[in-house]
């Protein structure tokens, strides 16, 4: 099957694994789909990543995390899409839920929290907010 956006079908995997309470969500794997996976990971946002060699592509294992039964993640937004690429300039890369999110945006030195990009002067393609 061909797929345009493998973002977006990350990001709504994680959505349906987390409004069904799952605990483990599989999601087929890439280098842009790992460096979105680390990002959270970083953030606090799930738990672990594992990559399992099951076929050539691979899959990512991600453990969703939670506290008191309720999920940390709750909200996943694609901004950048392929039919409309959003680019953002240091000084202009948005904030999220006034910054109780985050922006993950592509930069030149890789796949970044906005707040990071910020700090290190770069700007970039805002990949998705996540809050």
């Amino acid at each position: 099957m061909n797929m345009t956006d493998p973002i977006a079908d990350m990001l709504t995997r994680i959505r349906n694994a987390v409004t069904a309470r799952h605990t483990r969500v599989l999601i087929p794997a890439s280098k842009m789909k790992l460096a979105i996976a680390r990002v959270l990971k970083e953030e606090g946002y799930i738990k672990d990543i594992e990559i399992l060699k099951d076929n050539p592509q691979g899959t990512l294992r991600l453990t969703l995390r939670y506290v008191d039964k309720k999920p940390v993640l709750t909200n996943l937004k694609r901004v950048s899409k392929p039919g409309l690429r959003v680019y953002s300039k240091r000084v202009s890369i948005p904030r999220v839920r006034g910054g109780l999110g985050i922006t993950i945006v592509s930069t030149p030195k890789g796949l970044m929290t906005g707040s990071h990009a910020y700090r290190e002067g770069l700007g970039g393609e805002v990949i998705c907010y996540v809050w």
